[in-house]
């Protein structure tokens, strides 16, 4: 299936639920909004041909001819994002009915690559289209792609990265909380029949380093990130009250977007504590504000999951166990229901429908991250109806960009010391991947092949060594000092 077939098989779902005229519901789409995927999220073509309108075929195919179709920028906040914004704009009257989707065929892409016969998924069609743009500023720039960072298969090099000074400060060094997040995850993904890895996983299986779960880049193994190789759409339909009394919907069907919250962070390099996200937690706290609940009153969650780092932002920020017995998750998550893309959270927030549904009055919090933990969006869900309350959010934005900032030098040369890292296993070269701090205490971004260096940073305690940096027109380059005669100076336990 192409990526506009994965969705429009994912909008007919979500006109069924409705429990009305699925024909009847379409023809009164006034907007419909898709979530970029990765065959649309960069310059290179799409392996196997794409829609010239991606809203437009997936609205097409199911009936519908919406005033507005939109495509949204990059990032997992995305789908959180469309709800919040096409949820005021319900409430204030500039649209009535809105249609939101998402998909991603990487499963499909991987598999006809290199293939003589391989489909042709690119189509044509007319109409109005509202392309947001790709959306990188404020999550990548030519600096980070200099060093290898943000390429969709380096970016998450970043978040290992940020893993780096949690690693040395805090009882997760052996890797072994990252396995006790992520184990009852693996449960919940087993129980559900759209997860792309329905396999019950141990703490040791998802830590221990084998060949069916090999290093990718330091310090996580394959089976403690996103899986992207999947087949997975999502769609959200939203409506007034109105126009759902008119359609005939069932009031057992209704969920109300009680509380919500957009934020942004600073860039990754001038954060004072790479480790942390200021931002993801007062949008949390936001969301629950405007929602006039608490956490303790939160009855479900879906916690974004790319690696470990996101959920333990929030539940430390929050001071929400990780063994909570409410449940991280109500997917599987990313690594084992699956990471479709940008479009994760939109599967987060149909599993939290129905389960609202099932738990009248009470509520279920979705947390949605994009890039390197650079945007949050975060949303609040009940059956129980309330007046639209507008966010904080902007003011808030605001407040962020006033925290204090670290000096960053993009042409780095002389001593250095080592910040925080990651290896890249799965490269030609095995590669490090350093964040460090020049003698003017300036933060830079260097990439090494040097022997020892890498071998310190594989092996070693790598955390506040004395290496060199040179700057090179390929970018920042560091290197283990001359007057060294070894690099490994302990051995650290492997997770």
């Amino acid at each position: 299936m192409s990526s506009v077939e994965l969705a429009t098989a994912a909008a007919q779902a979500a006109l069924s639920d409705t429990g009305v005229d699925m024909a009847a519901v379409a023809r009164v789409i006034d907007t419909v909004a898709g979530i970029r995927q990765f065959e649309i999220s960069g310059r290179t073509p799409a392996p196997l041909g794409k829609s010239n309108n991606y809203p437009r075929s997936v609205a097409q195919r199911i009936g519908a001819d919406p005033a507005r179709a939109i495509v949204e920028p990059i990032g997992g906040q995305g789908p959180q994002h469309l709800v919040t914004e096409f949820a005021g704009a319900v409430a204030a009257g500039s649209c009535a009915v809105v249609m939101l989707f998402g998909s991603e065929n990487t499963s499909s892409l991987r598999f006809f690559e290199g293939r003589a016969e391989q489909p042709d998924h690119s189509e044509t069609v007319e109409g109005s289209l509202e392309d947001r743009g790709y959306g990188y500023d404020g999550i990548f720039d030519e600096y980070t792609s200099r060093t290898d960072c943000s390429a969709p298969q380096c970016n998450t090099d970043c978040w290992r990265t940020l893993d780096g000074p949690g690693w040395a400060s805090t009882s997760r060094t052996t890797g072994s909380a990252w396995g006790e997040l992520f184990a009852p995850f693996t449960k919940v993904a087993a129980k559900n029949p759209f997860s792309s890895s329905p396999v019950e996983r141990t703490v040791d299986e998802l830590t221990t380093v084998t060949e069916a779960n090999r290093m990718i880049c330091d310090p996580y193994p394959r089976l403690l990130l996103a899986r992207d190789q999947v087949n997975q759409g999502a769609a959200v339909l939203l409506m007034s009250v109105a126009a759902a009394r008119r359609l005939g919907v069932p009031q057992e069907k209704w969920v109300y977007l009680r509380g919500h919250a957009d934020l942004v962070e600073q860039k990754l390099l001038g954060r004072v504590d790479v480790s942390t996200s200021p931002a993801s937690i007062m949008a949390v706290r936001e969301a629950l504000s405007v929602a006039g609940t608490g956490l303790d009153d939160v009855a479900t969650f879906d916690l974004y999951s790319c690696f470990p780092i996101p959920v333990f932002t929030v539940c430390d920020g929050m001071g929400l166990a990780t063994d909570d017995a409410r449940g991280l998750t109500l997917t599987g998550g990313l690594p084992f229901f699956g990471g479709p893309g940008n479009n994760y959270s939109m599967h987060g927030i149909a599993e939290t429908v129905s389960e609202m549904r099932e738990r009248p009055g009470q509520f279920g919090l979705v947390g949605a991250n994009g890039g390197i933990m650079s945007k949050y969006s975060v949303g609040v869900y009940s059956t129980e109806p309330a007046e639209w309350v507008p966010d904080n959010s902007v003011a808030l934005c605001d407040e962020v960009k006033r925290l204090p900032e670290v000096p960053v030098t993009i042409k780095a040369d002389g001593p250095a010391t080592i910040e925080t890292y990651s290896v890249r296993y799965d490269w030609p070269i095995r590669t490090g991947i350093i964040m460090g701090r020049l003698d003017d205490n300036s933060r830079f971004l260097a990439t090494s092949e040097d022997e020892n260096l890498v071998a310190l940073l594989s092996d070693g305690e790598p955390l506040g060594a004395s290496i060199v940096v040179r700057a090179t027109e390929a970018g920042n380059r560091g290197t283990w000092p001359r007057n060294c005669t070894g690099a490994v100076v302990s051995a650290r336990s492997r997770p």
